[in-house]
């Protein structure tokens, strides 16, 4: 793989070369090399390391000016203040790298892949059957699917799970209704064109429409009630009739879903939707094994694991329930067989679960609970991925104006059309025909959602604003896309002219401003996939995007009075930028339209 060494690392290894050389009694030095705005980069390792050798910092830094090697790299290391060094590369190590970066054979811009890649599942996008998905619904899916392409795209093994709600009493009600009315689960279209936004429709309608009836029916009828709780019994115990049926509303679930997860530009497999009833074989034998272990106790007829450090108001220490006193299994029951599953049987080197905050309390004392068991051993890591709520313009919980939680189909389909709107609004300059219009004001719609969960920091609540979402200037999705689509428009404007990297051209402060942050590609794509944190990407993207336009107000491209090489030179620049915010929003799950 054609992976390019960016000039951070190259300037570091030069530096720390010198370092050595001058203190060899240092070890590994560290220059804290760092961007800035003084020069291209500062290192401020120098003052903590003369201190260690008692030696005059300012003096230090010198002798390293001195020793570090230049060629081909550096323009020039000067020292400043009381021993911080400011460097210099050279425009033509800069063009350099952007071309191996360029003429990378894959395709992926010269980033390496992760030194010590592992396996992860990573547990993501988790409706519940026979109901429909709200607002809260997206920032797992939006967080994951974006974390999902950043491990896979550094070469991490990935593995998916849609930990869907599929399983518990309220399925005796449902299932008992259907069992009466057999056909009210029958759909309209033929199966083959199930998956659509108009199967989903009908496939949530209908559910919608049993639980209601079913629900009247519950709360009326007392000989109804007994009926379906009993039809719970059978369902626990696997009678095959029951559970016929309740494959039936999983199915007709898994239709409406995957409508929604299609309308979000996310893919969702078949095989990765392994719900709560997919552990149920293990529940069993989880408990016995906390039991013999030690790990879990008896307390008031339930199986329990206790923490010192988790009480309630009154001071006593508050349980993880594994088992209820009825016999009943808790979601601590389940999550514990999964984490046996995808460790044992997956072979899982990290855990990920993209969860609400609220739940960080039952995750923590799960986690501690594997790895009293044995489960989580030290070499594989178990982490929440916590995120905020959505909130409205208000500050408080998204709802509708009657208070009702918000359906995420209604909250897309409104991004869509706004984002039409504003794409309809420029159509006739680019020359879009209706199909492009509606093609795209889609892409931007959705992509509108995903930046705006995407470019705050998951752990934080953020404000649903759509005005904002599609707004053309600031830090936005379509920003980025319209600054994609200019790119795309100048190089088709070009004619015979074509990109081609110049290395003997001086570069103006635009063009090396842009150049140098393309090169932080990879090292930004390996940190933000290390750390999970997409919000980080998202920054670097729109920092890009503004480099860019900066680079377009201050340099003319396609300008007549421009040699030739200056236009290839800044054609090969833009065609850098596009492919990067190309690749980088790729990542973040979210598509750019070459027209808009």
């Amino acid at each position: 793989m054609a992976s390019v060494t960016s000039l951070t690392a190259s300037v570091h290894q030069r530096l720390t070369a010198a370092l050595s050389a001058v203190l060899p009694d240092a070890g590994s030095a560290d220059p804290l090399l760092r961007r800035s705005d003084r020069a291209d980069y500062q290192a401020n390792g120098i003052l903590a390391l003369a201190k260690k050798a008692k030696a005059n910092p300012r003096e230090l830094a010198e002798r390293v000016v001195d020793g570090v090697e230049q060629q081909g790299l550096l323009a020039g290391v000067e020292v400043s203040g009381p021993g911080f060094l400011n460097i210099t590369v050279t425009d033509e190590a800069i063009t350099r790298n952007l071309a191996a970066r360029a003429a990378d054979p894959e395709g992926r811009l010269g980033v390496p892949l992760a030194e010590h890649p592992g396996t992860t599942v990573i547990d993501y996008a988790q409706p519940n059957v026979a109901k429909e998905m709200h607002v809260g619904h997206l920032r797992s899916a939006v967080i994951g699917d974006a974390v999902v392409r950043l491990l896979e795209f550094t070469g991490e093994s990935v593995v998916r799970r849609h930990h869907i709600g599929d399983w518990g009493t309220q399925f005796g009600m449902l299932i008992q209704y259907l069992l009466e009315h057999p056909h009210e689960l029958d759909h309209r279209e033929s199966a083959e064109d199930r998956v659509t936004e108009a199967s989903g429709a009908e496939a949530m309608s209908n559910l919608n429409r049993i639980y209601k009836a079913s629900r009247v029916l519950f709360d009326s009828d007392e000989e109804f009630k007994a009926r379906a709780r009993r039809r719970v019994v059978d369902l626990q115990a696997g009678d095959p009739e029951t559970l016929a049926l309740w494959q039936r509303f999983v199915d007709e679930s898994k239709i409406y879903f995957y409508s929604v997860f299609e309308k979000l530009d996310m893919e969702i497999h078949d095989e990765d939707v392994v719900g709560e009833s997919g552990y149920n074989d293990m529940l069993t034998e989880t408990c016995r094994l906390l039991e013999e272990s030690g790990v879990a106790v008896r307390s008031d007829g339930a199986l329990c694991v206790f923490f010192d450090d988790v009480l309630g108001p009154d001071g006593k220490q508050v349980p993880l329930i594994v088992r209820k006193s009825d016999g009943g299994f808790g979601y601590a029951a389940t999550d514990l067989s999964a984490i046996r599953d995808r460790v044992q049987n997956l072979k899982a080197s990290t855990l990920l679960y993209v969860v609400d905050a609220r739940q960080a309390l039952h995750f923590k004392m799960v986690f501690e609970t594997a790895r009293r068991a044995g489960w989580l051993g030290d070499g594989v890591t178990a982490r929440q991925l916590a995120f905020g709520t959505v909130l409205g313009k208000d500050g408080k919980p998204f709802k509708t104006r009657e208070g009702e939680t918000v359906r995420l189909v209604d909250l897309l389909d409104e991004a869509i059309d706004r984002a039409t709107g504003v794409v309809r609004e420029k159509a006739e300059k680019v020359g879009l025909s209706e199909q492009e219009i509606v093609e795209n004001g889609r892409h931007v719609g959705i992509g509108a959602v995903k930046y705006a969960d995407l470019s705050t920091s998951a752990v934080r609540d953020y404000k649903f604003d759509l005005d904002q979402m599609v707004s053309l200037h600031g830090d936005t999705s379509v920003y980025l896309q319209y600054a994609f689509a200019r790119i795309q428009s100048i190089l088709r404007k070009a004619g015979e002219a074509r990109p081609v990297a110049h290395p003997e051209l001086a570069l103006a402060p635009a063009e090396r401003a842009l150049g140098l942050h393309l090169d932080q590609f990879g090292e930004t794509v390996n940190e933000v996939a290390a750390s999970y944190e997409p919000h980080k990407l998202a920054a670097y993207l729109y920092q890009l995007a503004s480099l860019y336009t900066s680079f377009y107000d201050q340099c003319q491209v396609l300008s007549t009075e421009n040699a030739p090489e200056l236009v290839e030179n800044r054609l090969f620049l833009c065609s850098v930028a596009a492919a990067t915010l190309r690749q980088g929003m790729s990542l973040l799950g979210i598509r750019t339209p070459e027209r808009l």
